[in-house]
């Protein structure tokens, strides 16, 4: 089973990531993410953050996830590797996995998450599937 995939969008980055859980699809969003702003290149994973996020909803849930890593980004300076979550209850307690920012060279930046086309569901062979466009 593939991760994730980027798809076809007009200005902005959209992405479907995979999972045989709902913590694996968010921790492949967070993936995704990475992939966007190294343009592909490995981003290390030499520190930790922990997050404890809530939504009404498993979508406004990946968006709270999303603008954390985003306000990490620009914050804190902290670019994602990966990260493992639990999710229980529409709460996420997870540990983001990262680096400083100014260990890398042209990063790409990611201005917001977006309800855009977003979506989470449970696909008939019992795996789940997310949908996200994210605002360059």
């Amino acid at each position: 089973m593939i991760n994730y995939k980027f798809l076809e969008h007009t200005a902005d980055i959209k992405f479907r990531a995979y999972g045989k859980t709902l913590n694996a699809v968010f921790e492949n969003c967070a993936l995704a993410f990475s992939d966007t702003l190294s343009r592909g290149k490995k981003i290390k994973s030499e520190k930790k953050k922990t997050i404890s996020l809530e939504g009404k909803d498993n979508e406004s849930l990946l968006y709270n996830f999303l603008e954390e890593l985003i306000y990490l980004l620009d914050a804190e300076y902290f670019v994602v590797s990966k990260a493992k979550v639990k999710i229980k209850d529409n709460k996420l307690n997870g540990v983001i996995y990262g680096d400083r920012v100014d260990n890398y060279k042209d990063l790409d930046h990611i201005k917001a998450a977006t309800y855009a086309e977003m979506y989470i569901k449970k696909r008939k062979d019992g795996k789940w599937e997310a949908q996200v466009v994210l605002d360059v």
